[in-house]
This record gives structure tokens, sequence and C-alpha cells, in this order.
């Protein structure tokens, strides 16, 4: 009876853990599609409300340290359940990463001019979207022990890197031909290397998602 109630105790951990990350997820989600429409409509109201709420993301990182800490302290889990706690505390300082990356985004909404005169504008809100499904999926696979939908994750950065490719290209023909332009560019160039490093992130989870699932690394992994 007694081995029954803790391994019940620690599958209630466990469904604990995954719904804090779900949550950052979601929240960081949010976060990246609103600095994206703040930029591009210059809403600064909106981007501050991005920078001030990073911190719940914060908090419930903290959550998921202080149960996996205890769940290892209190459970001694092994083999299988070691690696889900190790790659809930991995999985969240990543996520946490992917919304500094959205408030990084939303503090650069007050520094760009001439918003009429970049194409990258029309183009980062699609390059954020793919970056946003690849956290979105990615964190579908953590919850469901996904293995191949990990590996979709993966796959989908080269369209996240191809966008970044071409706004890269596109923004610095801008500042050579535009100079005045420079500063705003930059910091769009900025915009777009952030997505890009969500996209990063979201393969850095994928990878440990697949490990947590199978116990092995994807084959293309670093």
């Amino acid at each position: 009876m007694s081995q029954d109630h803790t391994v019940k105790a620690f599958d209630e951990d466990i469904t604990r853990l995954r719904g804090l990350i779900a949550e950052m997820g979601g929240l960081s989600e949010v976060a990246l599609h609103n600095a994206i429409e703040a930029m591009v409509k210059g809403d600064q109201e909106l981007a501050s409300e991005v920078v001030r709420r990073d911190k719940e993301i914060d908090v419930l990182e903290s959550e998921v340290d202080k149960l996996s800490v205890r769940i290892i302290a209190l459970r001694a889990p092994m083999a299988d359940d070691l690696r889900e706690v190790i790659a809930a505390l991995k999985i969240a300082g990543v996520v946490e990463r992917i919304g500094d990356y959205a408030k990084n985004i939303a503090k650069r909404v007050g520094q760009i001019d001439g918003r009429d005169r970049f194409e990258p504008l029309t183009l980062l809100p699609t390059m954020a979207d793919l970056a946003s499904e690849m956290v979105h999926d990615v964190l579908t696979a953590y919850s469901a022990r996904d293995a191949a939908l990990a590996l979709e994750v993966i796959a989908a950065d080269e369209k996240v890197d191809a966008f970044y490719n071409s706004i890269f290209r596109n923004l610095v023909s801008h500042m050579v031909e535009n100079p005045a332009t420079i500063s705003s560019a930059a910091q769009l160039l900025f915009v777009a290397k952030n997505i890009e490093r969500i996209g990063d992130h979201a393969t850095n989870v994928a990878e440990m998602v697949h490990f947590a699932a199978t116990g092995d690394y994807p084959a293309d992994a670093d």
C-alpha cells in the first residue's frame, strides 16, 4: 500500500512538473506574439506589458526548480524517471530564455523609426509564427513523450534559419543603400536574431525531449 502511495505521489509530482512547463511555454508563446505585434505596430504599451509579464515566467521556472529538487530528494527516481526530472529542469531553463528573447524584442520597439520603409517587418511575423509553432510543438512532444514530434521540431528549424538569412540580406542591402536607416535596420537585425535563437532553443528542447523519451539524443545532435 505504501509503495502504491509512493508511485501515485511521484506521478502527481511529474504531472505538476509538466503542467508548470506547459504554463511557461504558453506564456512564452504569448510574449513572442505580443512582442512582434508591438514591433510591427510601434505599440509601446503592449511592449511594456511583455517586459512586465516576463517575471511570471521567471516565477514558474523557480517553481520547477524547487519541485524538481524535492522530487529527487524525496522520491529518489531512477532510470526513466530520473531522466524525466532532469529533462524538466533543463527544459524550464530553456523556456525561460525564450521568454527573455521575447522581452528583448519588446524592448526594441521604441527604437525603430520609419517602419513603412522596412520590408522585413512584413517577414518577421511569419518567422516568429514558425518559431512559436516550434515552441508549441516541442512542449506538446514533451508532455506526450513524443520522440517523433521532437524530430519534426528539429527539422523545422531550417525554415526559421532560412527566414533569418533572407531578412539579414535584405536589411544589410537596405543599410548600404540608405545609410540614414542603419540604426533602425540594426535593431531589426537584432529582432530577427532573437527569433532565430528561439528556434535554436526549441531545437535544444526537442533534443532533450527525444533523450527523455528514448534514452538517446537524435543522431544529428551536437
